[in-house]
């Protein structure tokens, strides 16, 4: 079966690709016993890109034609003019007319496809024969020749040397429809991008966020910085982390599941505004807006609060969207989300009651919460274990996150589930901590840091307690508490999960679209 038969067909089968390999492996036995061994090639000088040649040839065509008039011998001359700059660009072949002695192939840089035209009067007969009979689709090669424009109108390159610079062995995809299997598209992400343009773009476009994101930091006056992977004890924050074992050491080491802890040790240390982009991970399920490995952004900043933090947050990303889009009224899965307009800010008691119609206020203690839940059919631990706070978290999960479309940050968190977040000076069952939703989904989180020590500790072992009636090995860590001791400043710290943010940008459905190599379990 041939290629063209297979792509007319659709996805070819693991017999059909069996047999175009061997074909392939065939052709290029060929060429390297002719001593034309693609891969012994090391260099291919290019002298631009496909989409900068395009544009440069629209610019000079246009002002030639307008300079040479309504004459026809001069716009002819004009035209002949643009011709004479030869040119050198390198690509995969993405598809094939064959024309006989003259062949059309498009090829595909790393800006844009151009059309290539190949004739044998221009690179000779026996290069043209072996580029019909040995060269096939997905083939990298490197073209010579000038940009001109076709009879039919499209601006390409009239070759006048072609060269082979590595063999594709294995045939593309079906040749007009791309990969639509969304599993193998994760999983060969190399053949997602040859053959779907646009997830390259989605990639660009999450280069450009991390850059605006420095840019805008870097401009208030912060210092990005590493802080370990590699940690020595398993703290008892909720996240369950991945274990390895030090060799040299002889001891278990954590994957890190924050870069928290050792932000805001440099915060003691002396700095002021901080930041990290890193590479966390955490044990935990997968699912559109979770995966095992992901980047987050943490910054602290002393001397502020979680008020101050609200304020950086809602100009970043307002800032970001600009930049990158254009404008910060973006569409995500066919919503618009104004990120433009002041973002409403309502405390966690002022949501519940909003949305869920009940008042925190109005539960005289524990077991009041306990019995509104019940009859609201909210579930909340059994016994006395759920606190007032417990409940109210519980009402939030029920009734509002899933009200939170538009950008609003949520304040004033129970402590129950704020271990390392300032108690509120005017109620201490609460604390200076915030996040923010956007499409029902939770951005970032931020607070005033906890820097009583004593306080900070008494919090450390409740989670410790509480992970090891799980079966954790949990510890508490007890040189951050060493270094709070020595003296936190007041400080103001936000995180947010870098890949959420680039999924609202580039408007995609599941984190693993906006992964270049999602987590997947091998097949097999």
């Amino acid at each position: 079966m041939s290629e063209e038969n297979i792509a007319t067909a659709g996805e070819a089968t693991e017999v059909d690709i069996n047999i175009l390999k061997k074909d392939r492996l065939d052709k290029l036995a060929a060429l390297r016993e002719a001593g034309k061994d693609p891969y012994q090639i090391t260099k291919f000088d290019v002298t631009g890109h496909s989409a900068d040649y395009k544009a440069e040839y629209e610019a000079k065509e246009a002002a030639a034609l307008a300079e040479a008039g309504d004459d026809e011998e001069k716009v002819k001359a004009a035209i002949e003019a643009l011709n004479e700059k030869i040119v050198r660009v390198a690509g995969r072949i993405m598809s094939w007319r064959d024309m006989g002695k003259a062949n059309f192939i498009d090829i595909r840089d790393g800006s844009d496809r151009i059309q290539v035209y190949v004739r044998s009067n221009d690179v000779g007969s026996d290069l043209f024969k072996e580029f019909k009979k040995k060269w096939d689709i997905g083939d990298i090669i490197g073209v010579e020749g000038f940009v001109f424009r076709t009879k039919k109108g499209e601006i390409s390159v009239h070759a006048k040397n072609i060269v082979l610079l590595s063999k594709s062995l294995l045939p593309l995809p079906e040749k007009w429809h791309g990969l639509k299997d969304q599993d193998m598209r994760y999983r060969q992400r190399y053949v997602d991008l040859i053959v779907n343009p646009d997830v390259k773009e989605t990639f660009v476009k999450r280069s450009r966020i991390i850059a605006e994101i420095r840019n805008y930091l870097d401009n208030l006056g912060y210092i990005e910085v590493d802080t370990p992977v590699l940690h020595t004890l398993e703290i008892g924050a909720a996240a369950r982390p991945f274990v390895t074992h030090h060799n040299t050491l002889d001891m278990d080491m954590y994957l890190r599941i924050e870069t928290e802890l050792y932000l805001k040790r440099l915060i003691v240390g002396g700095f002021e505004k901080v930041y990290e982009v890193g590479r966390i991970f955490r044990n935990e399920g997968m699912d559109t807006s979770h995966n095992p490995e992901f980047t987050s952004v943490e910054m602290y900043q002393a001397y502020t609060d979680y008020i101050g933090m609200m304020d950086l947050i809602e100009n970043m990303y307002r800032t970001i969207a600009r930049n990158v889009c254009g404008t910060a009224k973006i569409t995500y899965q066919g919503v618009e989300i104004d990120m433009e307009s002041p973002w409403e800010r309502l405390t966690m008691v002022e949501a519940v009651k909003k949305y869920a119609g009940v008042d925190y206020n109005s539960w005289e203690d524990d077991t009041a919460a306990r019995a509104c839940a019940k009859e609201k059919g909210v579930e909340v631990e059994e016994g006395e274990k759920a606190t007032k706070g417990h409940v109210l978290i519980a009402f939030f999960d029920a009734f509002v996150e899933d009200k939170l479309i538009q950008p609003t940050i949520i304040y004033d968190y129970p402590v129950e589930n704020s271990p390392l977040a300032k108690r509120k000076p005017s109620d201490p069952a609460f604390t200076e901590r915030f996040e923010y939703f956007m499409y029902c989904r939770e951005m970032g989180n931020a607070f005033s840091e906890l820097n009583d020590p004593i306080d900070q500790k008494e919090r450390f072992v409740k989670q410790v307690e509480a992970k090891r009636a799980q079966g954790a090995n949990a510890e508490v860590d007890e040189d951050f508490v060493t270094a709070l001791e020595y003296g936190l400043p007041p400080t103001g710290g936000l995180g947010f999960g870098l890949d959420r943010l680039v999924m609202l940008l580039t408007d995609s459905p599941s984190i693993r679209d906006v992964l270049l190599f999602p987590t997947m379990r091998p097949l097999g």
